[in-house]
């Protein structure tokens, strides 16, 4: 069982889809802001309104996801919401007002929140049951760096293009690569088991895990507000200006790292271990990053090079945090759940991240609007304070109790 091969062609084509949808999302992510702000005039508490409406439809759709992805064929159910999410990316080159732009963008939502769920259920289903750990450690590897890398990519784009519709353009075009990409995987044959029982939340939400996903929500809190307003926050606060994409860029290097760092503990089924650390380390990067205007007074630094060292080694360690957190709580989530919820699991996992990020989209933008960007990022370190205190003091327990696999810990 050991030997059981883990980089099968099915798996390499499923995390290629994976870093594909991904890509096209967050190609985009850092520069909607300007975009709303350009060409349609909105200001910050409705930039922050109407980019939150995106991750609240997927948080809606999240639970029936899982329960169609556990109820009906697979393939079908990613094939289906796969062309819905390409199809969404040309409504925003049609969208030529702001109520247009902000039903296109809410509706978006709902075909990312299946997509998403269906295609790591997929991916667990062509891994072999030995290698299952390591195997979800490296699929979500795909999905954060294309978080880091499009962003970049995005950015630089436009620095030398100054085109939103050539981005709009790209992203239809990755995103219809995925689909091609996962049309190709094949699935062996199962029998559906449809639940006929009564109808019950734990068949659109894991309640067995329900702590390990309001730790989540922390986490992807800090993200929310991190990806969507690192751009102003660094001209505004910091004076630095075309950072962001090296700033992404390097924090996909930090991703990169944490596999060689926390591979082995992944397969050695240590996930409370690369849990712990990849919050710790997220934890520092995002206090050095917030005191980064202090520390250049404390220290009487005037020049640029000590912000831009601070600004792009916290990159770095955001990146090594995310990379081991990650697929750590997405292992934890799909350890306390029974095989037949492999796709409610899922759908927990990413129902949390997602509120998470809605809610930091959201009040990140109106806390910027009233009190500034500097104030929006003081809440960032803050709950990401208390999402690693939530975990020592309760959710490292809470998993170890109801972990239905012996082999991690």
């Amino acid at each position: 069982m050991t030997n059981e091969r883990l980089w099968n062609r099915n798996y390499c084509k499923v995390m290629t889809a994976n870093f594909s949808l991904f890509f096209a999302f967050y190609v985009l992510t850092p520069l909607l802001p300007l975009y709303l702000s350009e060409h349609f005039g909105a200001t910050k508490d409705v930039i922050g309104l109407v980019l939150s409406g995106y991750t609240i439809t997927a948080l809606l759709f999240r639970p029936f996801s899982g329960y169609f992805v556990d109820s009906f064929p697979r393939k079908t159910v990613l094939m289906i919401s796969f062309a819905a999410f390409s199809i969404f990316f040309a409504g925003y080159l049609a969208a030529s007002t702001l109520l247009l732009f902000t039903i296109v963008r809410t509706l978006h939502g709902g075909p990312f929140g299946a997509l998403t769920v269906s295609n790591a259920t997929v991916a667990i289903d062509v891994l072999p049951s030995s290698r299952r750990t390591e195997g979800i450690g490296y699929y979500g590897m795909s999905n954060n760096l294309a978080m880091a890398i499009a962003p970049t990519i995005g950015i630089f784009v436009y620095r030398w293009t100054h085109s939103f519709e050539l981005l709009f353009w790209i992203a239809l075009v990755v995103a219809c690569l995925g689909w091609l990409t996962d049309a190709t995987v094949t699935l062996r044959a199962k029998e559906i088991q449809r639940n006929k029982s009564k109808m019950s939340l734990d068949r659109f939400f894991l309640v067995r895990g329900w702590l390990l996903g309001l730790n989540m929500v922390a986490f992807g809190f800090c993200f929310g507000v991190l990806s969507n307003y690192l751009a102003i926050y660094g001209k505004e606060q910091l004076g630095i200006t075309g950072g962001t994409g090296t700033f992404f860029m390097l924090c996909s290097i930090g991703l990169i790292l944490s596999r060689l760092q926390g591979g082995k503990a992944l397969r050695e089924g240590r996930l409370t271990f690369n849990a712990g650390s990849g919050m710790c380390i997220s934890l520092v990067g995002y206090t050095i990053f917030i005191l980064l205007p202090t520390l250049a007074d404390v220290f009487h630094q005037t020049s640029s090079l000590f912000l831009l060292v601070g600004y792009y080694g916290c990159a770095i360690l955001l990146g090594l945090g995310n990379g081991h957190m990650w697929p750590a709580f997405q292992n934890m989530t799909i350890c306390v759940a029974p095989n037949n919820q492999r796709g409610t699991a899922n759908s927990t996992i990413l129902i949390s991240w997602d509120l998470g990020m809605g809610l930091g989209i959201l009040v990140g933008g109106v806390i910027a609007e009233f009190l500034g960007y500097n104030a929006a990022f003081w809440t960032v370190a803050l709950v990401n304070a208390l999402g690693v205190a939530l975990f020592f003091l309760a959710t490292k327990s809470f998993f170890l109790r109801r972990n239905l696999n012996t082999d991690v810990h």
